[in-house]
């Protein structure tokens, strides 16, 4: 499970990313990929908010859509169903204990600690930056992929 804040930009750019490269590696079968937000500014109403324009424009200019992704939030029932919580940030980490509560601590990183360069992902929500964004993102499923699979 990818998270960021309002599962419009980040997250669901990383579950998209992740599962076109679990796709192309044949092991998509072995995952279950999804995104979701811990604010639930973005999913007010019930059917969730698309993926913000930019971000469907950068994953568009890699070949890739985010047609059908809607913003969810994270709930507690989550913690029994995935193995992995992927933070693009620590206020996400943060958010993500909140509402797990902290039997969920081992399954909890950030998405750049798969990487070389830890910390956050560059967010573009405040930067403007979806390039940026995409590149951290790109990097981290790839790290993230390769310690799955070892």
């Amino acid at each position: 499970m990818f998270v960021c804040l309002g599962n419009i930009c980040r997250s669901p750019m990383a579950e998209i990313i992740f599962r076109d490269m679990a796709e192309r590696a044949c092991r998509s079968n072995e995952f279950i990929i999804a995104s979701s937000a811990t604010s639930d500014e973005n999913v007010i109403g019930g059917s969730g908010a698309p993926v913000y324009p930019p971000a469907r424009k950068i994953l568009a200019q890699h070949g890739l859509s985010s047609e059908g992704k809607r913003a969810v939030q994270l709930k507690s029932a989550d913690l029994k169903k995935y193995d992995m919580f992927i933070c693009m940030d620590r206020s996400n980490m943060r958010g993500v204990v909140r509402i797990l509560g902290p039997g969920c601590a081992g399954k909890v990183s950030l998405l750049m600690d798969y990487t070389g360069r830890p910390g956050d992902v560059s967010d573009p929500w405040y930067t403007g930056d979806f390039e940026t964004a995409y590149r951290d993102i790109y990097e981290g499923c790839s790290g993230l992929l390769e310690y799955l699979t070892k």
